[in-house]
């Protein structure tokens, strides 16, 4: 009798830790669940940042290039400038040596 009331109140025992096995499996799933949302949140927030980021850098790159182009347009057109009077220059002091002669 002995033993039976000991694997009786083993058995019932297992059908307790059963049970709350289960209960706490479903809370565990819960969780689960609620962190992998948290998680997909805090990525798309993540994901909306480098998308930020990304939109700023390319207008930092076309402000840039457009910076460049603008320099290098003036520093052709002050090349071009510095060609001209130079010309300009010599062929003045290649009349002035024609008409000394």
């Amino acid at each position: 009798m002995k033993k039976f009331i000991a694997l009786s109140s083993l058995l019932a025992l297992g059908a307790l830790g059963m049970a709350c096995g289960d209960a706490a499996n479903t809370n565990t799933a819960a969780n689960a669940n609620r962190n992998a949302n948290v998680a997909n949140a805090m990525n798309a927030a993540a994901n909306a940042a480098n998308s930020a980021a990304n939109t700023i850098a390319n207008a930092a790159n076309t402000v840039a290039n457009a910076a460049n182009t603008t320099s290098n347009t003036m520093s052709n057109t002050m090349s071009n400038a510095n060609r001209t009077t130079t010309t300009t220059t010599n062929t003045t002091t290649t009349n002035t040596t024609n008409v000394n002669k």
